[in-house]
């Protein structure tokens, strides 16, 4: 498939169609911080050029500063307020987001981020606005040159109905494909870039086993009655099977893929560059969740 770097809607920044994850980096185990610095620069190396992380993933930021500070240049940098410490707390007010966007830039070792997003936080949180203003005045500052909201569901819609983000994150997959019919349309429509996250809906079919982590719990459900058939294909084949039509998706401008093995992004890159995507299969996919999804198939936070 096409896999040419694409513009992240009225930002006007031009990005790899793979991003870095850095969740994995504070919630699944590594073999340390020279083993991020050789995967970051390789996938910096091989074109990548988004890196997405949050203040609530744990260390994530302290070690995507450690690997990367000295390439500030040569890539995008993302990051998540509102919600910390491993998402134990969460602070909506100005002072909370600027204090903690002062600790990200801290420990990204960078004097200001690409794009902040807002991590999904509530309706009834956008609605009142403190955490909005928060973000337009470290943009005024020039410490954040795009702000975007994280989430998914409802409160995306809601978010993209008050027009005043850059950017939605949100969940895209083939075992969450809510948003094609509630919130890419009016992205696309309002020019606003889209961030897909967990686009292979974590591989939760990989084992043919309930997953161990009850986060993925939901996709396993909801994959077992979709039963596509090319997840019964090779794991890596059937991963790139579907993270190809998360980024086939029309609004979508990026994928966010999590890892903590280095060379798995160039992997990734070359396995999209040879997949043969075409209508019948997207087709297949979509008319398949018509069949099955029910109104509880909301998107997942």
């Amino acid at each position: 498939m096409d896999i040419g770097q694409r513009a992240l809607g009225k930002t006007g920044l031009v990005v790899s169609p793979l991003g870095f994850g850095g969740a994995e980096l504070g919630f699944q185990s590594h073999d340390g911080p020279k083993a991020i610095a050789q995967l970051l620069n390789q996938a910096l190396d091989a074109g990548l050029n988004v890196i997405d992380t949050a203040g609530a993933y744990k260390e994530s930021e302290a070690l995507i500063g450690q690997a990367v500070a000295q390439r500030r240049s040569e890539y995008y940098l993302f990051s998540k307020c509102g919600a910390t410490d491993g998402f134990t707390r969460s602070d909506w007010t100005k002072a909370g987001i600027t204090s903690q966007l002062e600790q990200s830039l801290k420990l990204l070792r960078t004097d200001y981020l690409d794009l902040l997003q807002l991590h999904s936080c509530d309706i009834e949180t956008l609605q009142r606005g403190e955490c909005i203003e928060a973000l337009k005045d470290l943009q005024r500052a020039g410490k954040v040159r795009f702000i975007g909201y994280s989430g998914d569901g409802a409160t995306a819609h809601v978010a993209l109905g008050l027009q005043v983000f850059d950017t939605l994150q949100t969940s895209i997959s083939i075992a969450d494909q809510q948003p094609l019919g509630l919130t890419l349309p009016i992205a696309r429509s309002q020019g606003v870039g889209v961030i897909a996250k967990r686009p292979v809906a974590n591989a939760a079919w990989k084992t043919g086993a309930l997953p161990t982590e009850p986060y993925h719990h939901v996709y396993f459900e909801r994959l077992a009655k979709l039963q596509c058939g090319f997840l019964q294909e090779l794991l890596a084949d059937a991963v790139i099977a579907a993270l190809s039509f998360t980024l086939a998706q029309p609004a979508v401008s990026v994928a966010i893929v999590g890892t903590t093995r280095p060379g798995r992004y160039q992997e990734n890159l070359r396995a999209l560059q040879a997949f043969q995507l075409d209508d019948e299969f997207l087709q297949s996919i979509t008319a398949r969740w018509r069949e099955v999804a029910d109104a509880s198939w909301v998107g997942q936070v």
